[in-house]
Order: C-alpha cells, then sequence, then structure tokens
C-alpha cells in the first residue's frame, strides 16, 4: 500500500472523454488521448489493499487488483504487466470493454466511490505494449497435440492463446473474413479501435497459433470430419441466435437486428466499403433493447448523421444509488449509467421524446406501421409498469425510418449445421450443456463462452477460455498447470 491516506486524499478521477461535438464526427475512441497516464498513480494510491479484496471474488479472472496497483503507485510498471498478464489475456480488451464488476466488488465503494481498476488496468496494458513488456511467448517444445478452436471471439482467442503456450498445435477457425468475433464487427471503433486487437493477433501469430478465417465450420467444413483431424475440439463460436420482437409489421422494411447493422458500419471503418447499406443518414432511428448493444447502435447512427434516434427499454428507470435492500455491495447494482453514447445523444438531443438522453424507459413495442410501400414510418409503443404490465392511455407514435432490433442473444446460431453436425446437446436455452470439466456429451470436444454459458460479459469469456484450456490441456497431457478461474457454473455474485 503505496499511501495509506490515498484513498483519502483524492477523490475518484476518471479517463476524460474528448467533447461530444468533436468526437461524435469521428470513429476514433472517445477519450482524450494521453490524458490517463498523469491520472493515473494518483488513482492507484486509492486503492486500500484490503485484507479480503472483494474485487479478486467480483471479478470472474481473479485479477490481482490490490498489486498491481500498488507497483503503478511505485511507478513499476514492469511489474505490474507482469502481475496483470499472470490472469488476464488480453487487459487492453477489458479495460475498453468490461464494465467492471470489479469496481462495484470495491470495498471503497461501500461508501464513496470506487478505484478506478477499469482505467488502471487499461493504463498498465497500453504501458506494456508501448514499453515492450507483452513480447510473444511461443513454447520451448511442442507436445505433438493438436486443438481446433471454432470462432476467434475472447474466449476462443483466450483459449488459443493458452493452448498454445502450453505447446499444443492450435488452428482457430472464424467464419467471418477477419478474426475478432463480436468485438470485431460487433464492437463499434469508437469504443475499441481494431488496431488493439490487430496487435494481439500478430502476437499470437509469432507464438505459433494458425488461424484459418472465411472458414465456417459446419457448412465450409464438416464438423464431424474435422473433429476426427485433431486430438480435440473447442466451441467458442459464441450466443449469435438473436431474440425476435413478434409484433404486428415486424415484416416491413427498415427493421433490422442489431448484428445487421453494426458489422455493416464496422466494415465501412475497415474501408471495406466507403456508405454502409443501412446507414442511418438522415433518418429517424428508433432502437428496441436498452442494453450495451442499444447503446452501441445509438452511437453508431448518431456518427452516421441520423435525423434523431430514440432507445426503448423495458424496464423502469433505475436509481443513481445502489439499492442496498436488493442489490447490496459487493454485488454489481443495476443504476442510472450514461455511457459515452448516451452522453452524445442528450447534449446533441437526438431524441427530443426522451427524457434526460436517448432512452424511453418502461417502453414496450405494440407494433409498427409502414407506407404504401412496405417500408416501416412509424413504432407504436406503450409505457408499462414494474412487471411490465401496459398502462392504459399511454400509447404513443414514434416516426421510424429505421428500426433496431436490440434484445440480446439465445445461444449458438444452428443455421450453419455444426450443432447438428457434431450431435450435440443443447439446454432449454439454446445453450450447449457440458460437464464440470467443459466438455460436451461428444468424446474430445469442448465448449467454452457464450455459446455454453449464455450471453455474458467479455470477461467472463475471457475467464471461460481459460479455464477450458485448462481443461483440454488436462485430456491431452494427464495433467495441467495452466490457470482455470472459474467452472462452467460459476455465475456473477447475487444477492
Amino acid at each position: 500500500m503505496a499511501d495509506p491516506k490515498g484513498f483519502l486524499n483524492a477523490s475518484r478521477e476518471d479517463w476524460p472523454r474528448r467533447p461530444v461535438e468533436e468526437r461524435a464526427r469521428d470513429w476514433d475512441e472517445v477519450y482524450v488521448p494521453g490524458a490517463l497516464l498523469p491520472i493515473i498513480r494518483t488513482q492507484a494510491d486509492r486503492c486500500m489493499d484490503c485484507g479480503i479484496p472483494f474485487c479478486h471474488e467480483a471479478c470472474p479472472l481473479g485479477n490481482l487488483i490490490p498489486d498491481w496497483n500498488d507497483l503503478v503507485s511505485r511507478d513499476d510498471w514492469r511489474a505490474a504487466s507482469d502481475r496483470l498478464h499472470a490472469t488476464n489475456n488480453f487487459p487492453e480488451f477489458t479495460g475498453r470493454l468490461c464494465p467492471a464488476p470489479c469496481e462495484a466488488g470495491c470495498v471503497l465503494a461501500i461508501n464513496q466511490p470506487a478505484v478506478t481498476i477499469k482505467n488502471v488496468e487499461v493504463a498498465i496494458a497500453d504501458r506494456a505494449w508501448e514499453e515492450g513488456f507483452a513480447p510473444p511467448r511461443p513454447p520451448d517444445r511442442l507436445s505433438g497435440r493438436t486443438v481446433a478452436v471454432i470462432g476467434s471471439g475472447p474466449a476462443g482467442l483466450a483459449a488459443a492463446q493458452q493452448l498454445t503456450r502450453a505447446g499444443h498445435t492450435v488452428a482457430v477457425y472464424e467464419r467471418d473474413d477477419r478474426l475478432g468475433g463480436l468485438m470485431r464487427y460487433g464492437i463499434p471503433e469508437f469504443k475499441m479501435e481494431k488496431r488493439h486487437l490487430e496487435r494481439r493477433l500478430e502476437q499470437m501469430r509469432a507464438e505459433g497459433t494458425k488461424f484459418r478465417t472465411s472458414t465456417a465450420v459446419g457448412r465450409d467444413i464438416d464438423a464431424a470430419g474435422l473433429r476426427t483431424r485433431y486430438d480435440a475440439v473447442v466451441l467458442t463460436v459464441g450466443a449469435t441466435a438473436w431474440r425476435e420482437l413478434p409484433v404486428p409489421g415486424r415484416q416491413l422494411d427498415g427493421i433490422h437486428q442489431a448484428m445487421e447493422y453494426l458489422p455493416l458500419a464496422n466494415r465501412v471503418c475497415e474501408g471495406d466499403m466507403k456508405a454502409s447499406p443501412l446507414s442511418a443518414a438522415g433518418k429517424h432511428v428508433v432502437i428496441v433493447g436498452g442494453g450495451d448493444t442499444g447503446a452501441d447502435c445509438l452511437g453508431t447512427a448518431i456518427r452516421e448523421g441520423a435525423a434523431s434516434v430514440t432507445q426503448l427499454d423495458i424496464y423502469t428507470q433505475p436509481g443513481t444509488e445502489r439499492d442496498e435492500d436488493t442489490e447490496p455491495w459487493p454485488t454489481y447494482p443495476k443504476i442510472y449509467r450514461l455511457s459515452a453514447a448516451h452522453e452524445e445523444a442528450r447534449e446533441l438531443r437526438t431524441a427530443p421524446s426522451a427524457d434526460a438522453d436517448a432512452r424511453l424507459f418502461a417502453a414496450s413495442t405494440l407494433r409498427f406501421t409502414g407506407d404504401a410501400n412496405g417500408h416501416v414510418r412509424a413504432l407504436h409503443l406503450v409505457e408499462v409498469d414494474a412487471e411490465r404490465r401496459p398502462i392504459p392511455g399511454t400509447g404513443r407514435r414514434l416516426p421510424a425510418d429505421l428500426v433496431l432490433l436490440a434484445l440480446g442473444f439465445s445461444g449458438p446460431d444452428r443455421s450453419d449445421g455444426l450443432v447438428d453436425q457434431l450431435g450435440l446437446g443443447l439446454d432449454p436455452r439454446g445453450t450447449i450443456t457440458r460437464d464440470a470439466d467443459f466438455a460436451t456429451n461428444v468424446p474430445g470436444v469442448y465448449a467454452a463462452g457464450d455459446a455454453a454459458r449464455g450471453q455474458s460479459l467479455i470477461v467472463w469469456a475471457i475467464a471461460e477460455g481459460r479455464a477450458v484450456a485448462a481443461a483440454v490441456d488436462r485430456l491431452l497431457t494427464g495433467s495441467s498447470r495452466l490457470p482455470a478461474p472459474i467452472g462452467p457454473y460459476d455465475r456473477p455474485m447475487t444477492v
């Protein structure tokens, strides 16, 4: 504990965002470049080095948070990088994309703002790359065993890197033309510039991991045949089967799933096209769904020049403080949070019908109506109570030229045939079943990440990737020294 009074003498200070008017005109990350490092040492000093650090329990990776806070406060960045990478393969991803359940579990958060754990994490990760503290770590020798990892999202990449470093020959199969899964085509550039992803992929290539893009296992390659070619197969295909909204008018043109819309905007940033065929430019946009994917659509539509953007959330607006009766510390509370996209919507007034930002809370979609050409022109909604029951007399109509459905995902997409070709068992939610060792009902086939856990956070995906790697390593060698931070049945802390 570098400064025993740090948490008393310094207040929380977050990485400042660029002005809304500036950042809404480009696709660069929303934060002020170079503004984090000057404040981060003081923020690391606020860590109390608790005897029982609940931030460890709140983080499925078991990150050694007090350790690297102390090292940062002492300006020992190399040691801080070693501690950080000991538990997290991709801290530059989680430091930008994770909602930080560790901060909800910070002991300091009992009665004041938590330590800026996420900011410290990303500062260490970026400094590690700048100073060369994250070189490739190829294995000293090869085991002679082979593993196929299907899917290159965070779970797949974590599993592949761990298994490669353990000496196994690993090939990652990705159905898209580029690697990264939702980090590539689901996460907008303004949340994480893809250069961070490319840098880590180059490290993995240097370590010996092989990548096969534009290859949909089950469609381009027979899944059962692939299984016979490898000693083990790890399924990390994600939960990409999106949820539908079965209301009248759903068939109208102009109503699309979020994951039909976001990849096209990302392809524009990749240089594949000049403009998205689903661009929101000049359109009245309504986003159905109040989660992070909806916020990603919101920020994207703002940058594309939408005439207006409104986001519907079926839940009532949460308060700004934790409800100690229903969500006591150290659980992750549902409180009113203002993402970068919502801050932009508030200042730019993209949704005149909304109260504070682009969101309409406690709003349920009744139907869509369109014009004579069959294109959507309006969304009809009604306010609901806490039990989602319609409140009489609260019906409203919103103009809508483009509707984006961001209602979450139910499990792996079965259209490519992978599930059926392997004969995988599925649970009632549609996710892949597995045992306590991450093994499916098919010998030698393992499942990790959202495909088996269900839709979750990036930090849980990386933890699953690390854990399934240890299970596969045990299968191939009889034992494993790889860490297994979680089990397949572990869940976030709840009351």
